[in-house]
């Protein structure tokens, strides 16, 4: 339990410091982040539920890569009082996002 909390919140803090980093997202404070991140990660759930491991936005490649950014993209219209994303923000959010869980990996498996 602890670790899922964790997990979330490093994700927010990431998700925050994209956010303020790059161009095409905006994120709306540390709770909105938290917020989003829950909703990214279950639309990521439900993705790899859908079309199994090799798909999903945690698998290596160009592929999740794409799927990433596409989760990200659609997350916004589930919270868009949280979260604004183009669709050049949702790529490079999902490249940065994706660079930071190679270094720091969140996974709990």
């Amino acid at each position: 339990m602890i670790g899922t909390i964790v997990r979330f919140v490093v994700s927010a803090l990431v998700l925050m410091l994209v956010g303020y980093l790059l161009p095409g997202i905006t994120v709306s404070g540390f709770v909105g982040a938290l917020i989003a991140a829950v909703v990214i990660a279950i639309l990521g759930y439900v993705v790899e539920l859908i079309l199994g491991n090799r798909i999903s936005p945690r698998s290596r490649g160009i592929v999740g890569f794409v799927v990433a950014a596409i989760v990200i993209y659609l997350a916004q219209f589930i919270v868009p009082t949280y979260l604004s994303v183009s669709i050049l923000g949702s790529l490079l959010a999902a490249f940065v996002i994706g660079l930071v869980d190679a270094f720091v990996p969140t996974e709990l498996r």
